[in-house]
């Protein structure tokens, strides 16, 4: 099937299954490979990404769900994206790197919705990304310093 998918304000024309998952159409067939596959079962929030500004899991989404939609993926800009990836050199927050994408495109779904977010929003935003190294309090820290920087 022959389809066009919006991603990072890019149009890409994709000929795959209508039921690839989004994940394997952004990775192997548009080439854009800073999404990770982690669970392959929406678990963990490497694969995560933003469609319409919505965090979705992108291993479980077929690539029709992303027809007619605007898909945001770690290799867009945005303002808080740019924040946050300023925040997160700073504090080291990456021990093995392996989730910071998902934990990137969470963190920025985040600000987009909540400009100030306490300690609990960043808790509850954040818990559906797992971080294997445990980097939970950089990450919280990270965000924090995200928010002062755009702030200043």
């Amino acid at each position: 099937m022959k389809a066009n998918l919006s991603i990072n304000g890019n149009e890409y024309s994709i000929d795959a299954p209508e039921e690839i998952p989004l994940l394997w159409a952004i990775r192997d067939i548009v080439g854009l490979t800073g999404t990770k596959f982690g669970c392959g079962v929406a678990q963990c929030g490497a694969c995560s990404i933003l469609v319409d500004g919505m965090l979705v899991k992108s291993c479980s989404m077929p690539i029709s769900f992303g027809f007619g939609k605007e898909i945001f993926t770690i290799e867009g800009t945005s303002e808080n994206l740019e924040f946050l990836r300023k925040a997160w050199n700073e504090g080291n927050v990456p021990q093995c790197g392996y989730c910071q994408s998902g934990q990137l495109m969470a963190a920025t779904a985040l600000l987009d919705q909540i400009s100030n977010p306490t300690d609990q929003d960043i808790e509850d935003a954040m818990s559906s990304n797992i971080c294997r190294c445990g980097t939970y309090v950089r990450i919280k820290k990270a965000i924090h310093e995200a928010v002062a920087l755009k702030n200043n």
